[in-house]
């Protein structure tokens, strides 16, 4: 164990095991730095499904963790504006003190980025920022989430906080440890178009899934 704290939202772990990090939230398993391909893939599918000649796109990434999606989007010169949500202050801090620093590079002093220290889905409701992309990885996906309010986030509001933040023809990409036909279902319901789920196969068990939708 190299941290440990009492956060706002309960316990917030980071342990070395082997040759890579953890973050365990609450006594569960969030996030290793073991691969890191469907976080990009989350960042990737997301610019690639805008429109195309759409240029300095903004792109809002819910969850900091241990920096692959950000510093994806950091090395993507299309992306003009990146705002990352992290509500952990102890995530936030193991990235300033280097722990983070070999898988986000240093992605959050880049200009383009702006930090926002609190909650995804109030951010979402309260916001009245709009953006070219949002790319969601807060959690263990819609059907597994590790903190119980998290889970108002995949609800009828919450996706429908989520479609009025986007611009027209934005794209909304949600990472899951695995596939679920019912989220994709529950975007179609909430106004979504092109509604298609990309899978990352995994060493063992289910792939790992980024669903992706599109606002009209």
């Amino acid at each position: 164990m190299l941290d440990r704290r009492d956060g706002p939202y309960g316990e917030a772990v980071l342990r070395r095991h082997g040759d890579r990090l953890e973050i365990i939230a609450n006594g569960t398993f969030l996030m290793d730095t073991s691969d890191g391909r469907s976080e990009r893939l989350l960042v990737d599918a997301a610019l690639a499904a805008l429109p195309p000649g759409r240029q300095g796109a903004s792109v809002l990434i819910g969850g900091l963790g241990v920096g692959f999606s950000l510093a994806r989007a950091v090395a993507e010169a299309r992306w003009g504006r990146i705002a990352v949500v992290e509500r952990e202050p102890a995530v936030v801090d193991w990235h300033r003190a280097g722990h983070f620093a070999p898988f986000s590079g240093g992605a959050l002093d880049d200009p383009r980025v702006r930090l926002v220290a609190g909650d995804l889905t109030a951010h979402l409701h309260g916001t009245a920022e709009r953006y070219d992309a949002i790319c969601l990885d807060i959690d263990n996906g819609p059907d597994w989430t590790v903190t119980e309010n998290n889970g108002s986030l995949y609800s009828p509001s919450g996706l429908a906080d989520c479609r009025e933040r986007l611009t027209s023809g934005g794209v909304l990409a949600v990472w899951s440890a695995r596939p679920s036909a019912a989220f994709e279902a529950a975007l179609g319901r909430a106004g979504f178009t092109g509604v298609r789920t990309l899978e990352v196969p995994v060493r063992r068990g289910v792939p790992d899934a980024v669903h992706l939708a599109v606002r009209p």
